[in-house]
């Protein structure tokens, strides 16, 4: 790459009518000393941590083989392109998410203690846990981006109420724990999740939404002379970077309109 005296900013994005995208790890955005020596761009750290419960099939889920050149079983098969980068772990157990004295309340507990390591506090109106490891992580991570983390889920969200024999609703609603008291709410919306990315308007009123919906027919056109401006600036890398992004948040901005088009219509 050309080293140039100047380097695009880590925290630019493109801005638009009331929208601003942010814009992935380029090349471009490595100061120009570091370029001069050709070090890669080192992209931001990721933790994933997915959780599912009421677990799974095993003699589709568990590899058929141990070692390092372990047979994949059907569920784990479309992994194979990266076995290179997998390690399975099996036979774990958590001691804290038993009952423990506390009756029932399994599925409670086994979420609750599932990134804390502790066993929570059976109660219908306190909550008692721990922190959790991605808020550990997210400290650290957030020195290098604007959300520190996201908690999502498919569930149902409320954390007010008892869930499960005694239990809060909390510690069925979320895995993310701020501090030992302090659940973080997971989102089941894909529209606020996009909008907490990605910008919103300033209301949150429904059928103000649905107009600005109506008028943006894409967040990414707002920005598209941005857009092209800040492509004569890169280089061919950081341009096939770009454009499979864009590329990327627009089919994600078109699943969740089918999404919200679709969320009043009459099921069979």
């Amino acid at each position: 790459m050309i080293a140039l005296k100047k380097a695009i900013s880590r925290r630019t994005v493109l801005r638009g009518i009331g929208t601003a995208v942010a814009l992935p790890l380029l090349d471009a955005m490595v100061p120009a000393l570091t370029a001069q020596v050709k070090t890669p761009a080192r992209p931001i750290r990721r933790l994933g941590v997915v959780y599912h419960p009421n677990g799974v099939i095993y003699e589709n889920w568990l590899p058929k083989s141990a070692g390092r050149d372990f047979a994949l079983s059907r569920t784990l098969a479309p992994l194979e392109p990266f076995r290179n980068q997998l390690i399975v772990v099996t036979n774990l157990s958590s001691h804290q998410a038993e009952a423990l004295g506390d009756g029932g309340g399994d599925h409670s507990r086994a979420s609750g203690s599932y990134l804390t390591g502790v066993h929570v506090k059976k109660s219908d109106s306190i909550v008692e846990n721990g922190i959790s490891m991605d808020q550990i992580a997210a400290r650290a991570f957030e020195k290098e981006t604007q959300l520190s983390s996201l908690q999502l889920t498919a569930d149902d969200n409320s954390l007010v109420g008892a869930c499960d024999v005694g239990y809060s609703c909390a510690y069925s609603s979320t895995l993310s724990w701020r501090t030992p008291t302090l659940p973080l709410m997971a989102e089941n919306n894909p529209r606020v999740v996009f909008e907490r990315l990605f910008g919103s308007s300033d209301s949150t009123d429904t059928a103000v939404r649905e107009r600005r919906l109506r008028q943006d027919r894409s967040i990414l056109d707002s920005v598209t002379a941005r857009v092209k401006q800040l492509q004569q600036t890169l280089g061919p890398a950081d341009n096939t970077k770009l454009s499979d992004y864009l590329e990327s948040l627009r089919d994600t901005e078109r699943r969740i309109q089918k999404a919200e088009e679709q969320r009043t219509k009459q099921g069979p």
